[in-house]
């Protein structure tokens, strides 16, 4: 009796080859295959010529087209009821760490929820991290982390003065220039926020998704070496059996 990842490599290779045959059918078979004639001259006198018969074969029935494809997807069918009858009773645990997180998974359960963690493992690696350069604390009225020490920064303003270039003399008035210049206005006070995670916590994330992946994939293998259900039905003459028949 053959286990389900038996199955599974068996399935694989008699599906290429039956979609490879089947189009090659298609591919191959034209309309004017399935037609033939034969062609008897009869002259009016003896006078006449005589012209010899012609003749074209058929090369091709449907009845022979729908035999090949159905044996072709009649072992496609099986091997894949095969599989699919058992995956309905293969199933494990999900085991970390000692620890079952999971009973009773159903493989094909098991495939889908490793995707799902392979998704999250890669969208937890490409979040950002508490900018290290800064020191963070919690801000309880946010939910947010903000700096905790706020940086100054100077703004300034220009402003007008005008300036004596040249004081006043008993000739000439005293010359003047207008400039202008940067002054202190204030300043900027910056309290930062990020919702961005701690590297630690994070780091202890993806570790767990990784540890969650790969006891599912350990699943996913023992699930796999299930044995074959008995009691499979002959799908492919159920099948053809319905759709041929008279």
């Amino acid at each position: 009796m053959a286990r389900l990842n038996q199955i599974i490599a068996i399935e694989k290779g008699i599906k290429s080859g039956t979609y490879a045959k089947i189009t090659e059918i298609h591919n191959r078979t034209k309309p004017e295959m399935y037609n033939g004639f034969e062609k008897r001259y009869e002259k009016i006198d003896e006078a006449s010529e005589d012209l010899p018969p012609d003749r074209k074969h058929i090369e091709i029935t449907a009845q022979d087209v729908l035999s090949q494809v159905r044996k072709l997807t009649s072992e496609l069918m099986q091997v894949t009821a095969r599989k699919d009858w058992t995956n309905c009773v293969a199933k494990a645990n999900i085991v970390v760490d000692g620890q079952a997180v999971l009973h009773d998974v159903p493989v094909t359960y098991l495939l889908f929820l490793e995707k799902q963690l392979t998704d999250l493992q890669t969208l937890i690696t490409k979040m950002p991290v508490l900018d290290p350069a800064e020191r963070w604390e919690s801000d309880p009225a946010s939910g947010l982390f903000r700096s905790a020490e706020p940086t100054r920064t100077h703004r300034t303003k220009k402003v007008q003065e005008a300036i004596v270039k040249y004081p006043a003399t008993v000739e000439h008035p005293a010359q003047t220039e207008l400039i202008t210049k940067d002054v202190l206005a204030g300043h900027w006070v910056t309290t930062k926020f990020s919702g961005a995670m701690q590297k630690p916590g994070k780091e202890a994330i993806v570790e767990r998704v990784n540890k969650l992946l790969q006891a599912v994939k350990q699943a996913r293998e023992a699930a796999n070496g299930a044995d074959e259900v008995d009691g499979i039905p002959d799908v492919g003459d159920a099948v053809f059996n319905y759709v041929l028949r008279d």
